[in-house]
């Protein structure tokens, strides 16, 4: 399976999960994110960017792969993306190196499946 896959699944599984437990303050949490990333006064795009940027200075792997699927997803070039990276580096410093280079491979997975998607799983024989 790949990162991406297995990331996404993992990620909508345990929010299904979480949602199940029917707790109102983590719903509205939820909730809150979700509108935070919304067109407004600012594009997606920006906020994805801003988000992502922020990720990788607060050392998040798991928002930066979220963030970098959804700047995938906004169709942000390489050059954009190198320029979220400068930026994040610049703020978070050195500390934030090991973090770009998982976003750098992950950068690159996102790229490589769009032209060739992962194979289906394969069915086991009865």
């Amino acid at each position: 399976m790949s990162q991406v896959t297995e990331f996404n699944e993992y990620r909508q599984r345990m929010n299904e999960t979480i949602m199940a437990a029917d707790n109102k303050v983590i719903k509205r949490f939820f909730n809150l994110d979700t509108n935070t990333y919304a067109p407004g006064a600012i594009d997606v795009k920006t906020k994805e960017m801003l988000g992502l940027a922020c990720s990788m200075v607060l050392r998040c792997d798991d928002c930066i792969k979220y963030h970098l699927g959804k700047c995938f997803e906004e169709k942000l070039t390489d050059e954009e993306i190198y320029e979220v990276f400068a930026i994040a580096n610049i703020i978070g410093g050195s500390i934030v190196i090991p973090h770009f280079r998982r976003a750098v491979e992950y950068w690159e997975i996102l790229k490589m499946e769009a032209v060739a998607p992962a194979p289906p799983h394969a069915e086991h024989a009865v």
